[in-house]
């Protein structure tokens, strides 16, 4: 769960997503396409800078091949979490690999979907990946390609890295270094990186409407988004509020709201649900909505069952959440997807095309 102490940094660093008050629409009737795993080619980065391609692989007999999750910039500027294949090595750190993927114009450029930006500079290479299992923090050493960036991407390329490698298994925390010295600042911007960093960092921050930043507590949020080609997927935005006494019921009430920026990113709940109670207990959230136009002989909506459990796990410390919907345990959302039981947080979201 998110501390006190994440608002040091960000108040240094902060870039906000300004609310564009455009009239939205919610996704409540609309159902979700289901994604076909992708073709992808690899490519290899000559000496000369020149691009050749190996060709296309079968991700669906590639054997040996698991998802691993990237963090994106997507075309309005947005981080977001992009599962994808790869087949490691026996003795190859998967968050090593991560990295690798999500630098700009790298070796796999050709395996991210197009309208997706990778944020790491052109050129990095990655030096030293190095976990300690004990402390759950990653070290990692970029090579001097690293400090080549806009400073406008500096904080993106920060939660990028953070939120990626913190999406991984026992990892929680990372240290950035470069050229083998352990980075205190960002080189273009001078962002402060003395502290571990970790997902209380927040991504893609704005500050909610008549807030003030100074008093403000943040809340991670996921709403919906659209690529060029229609295929839907979710996108984390810490949102700066309000002081509450209960941080997941503030956190809900804004999921309910909506994003603030209309225009780019899309409501997952209807803003006539309405929160009845939610309990946190040995590891599992439960929470019990309320909604007027449900009929539990239909189908839920996917995308708000789901939202509803990205954006709780991300709130709390819990790795499972209970939906009830007006009550009922037997939900089930318009994938199939049975609900009467805990759900746990997924490892891998956003299988997009590339």
């Amino acid at each position: 769960m998110m501390q006190n102490k994440w608002i040091r940094r960000t108040a240094l660093t902060a870039v906000l997503v300004l609310p564009v008050l455009v009239a939205g629409c919610g996704i409540w009737n609309k159902g979700s396409k289901e994604i076909d795993p992708p073709q992808v080619e690899l490519e290899d980065q000559q000496e000369d800078g020149a691009k050749s391609t190996l060709g296309a692989v079968d991700v669906e007999n590639m054997e040996g091949a698991e998802n691993i999750t990237v963090y994106l910039q997507d075309r309005n500027g947005y981080l977001a979490p992009v599962s994808l294949p790869a087949v490691l090595g026996s003795e190859e750190e998967a968050g090593q690999r991560v990295l690798e993927m999500m630098v700009d114009n790298g070796t796999y450029a050709n395996v991210l979907p197009e309208d997706f930006r990778a944020m790491i500079p052109q050129g990095t290479q990655v030096l030293e990946y190095e976990h300690n299992p004990e402390t759950h923090i990653v070290k990692v050493d970029f090579s001097e390609s690293f400090a080549d960036y806009n400073s406008q991407d500096e904080r993106a390329i920060v939660e990028s890295i953070t939120w990626a490698l913190t999406s991984l298994p026992d990892v929680q925390g990372v240290e950035i270094y470069h050229e083998g010295e352990r980075l205190a600042e960002m080189p273009a911007s001078g962002m402060p990186l003395d502290q571990v960093l970790t997902r209380e960092m927040g991504i893609n921050l704005e500050l909610a409407n008549g807030v003030n930043y100074t008093n403000s507590y943040p809340v991670t949020l996921y709403f919906s988004s659209m690529t060029y080609y229609d295929e839907q997927y979710y996108v984390p935005v810490t949102r700066l509020i309000n002081r509450s006494d209960s941080t997941v019921h503030a956190a809900m009430e804004e999921l309910i709201a909506g994003p603030l920026n209309k225009k780019e990113l899309i409501s997952v709940i209807m803003p006539g649900v309405e929160v009845l109670s939610i309990e946190e207990k040995d590891g599992v959230v439960t929470i019990d909505l309320e909604d007027s136009t449900y009929a539990s002989d239909k189908p839920a909506p996917s995308e708000m069952l789901e939202a509803v459990v990205l954006s709780l796990t991300e709130n709390t410390d819990a790795q499972a959440v209970q939906i009830k919907l007006n009550g009922q345990t037997d939900v089930v959302d318009d994938r199939n997807q049975i609900y009467s039981k805990p759900v746990n947080k997924p490892l891998h979201v956003n299988k997009i095309k590339s």
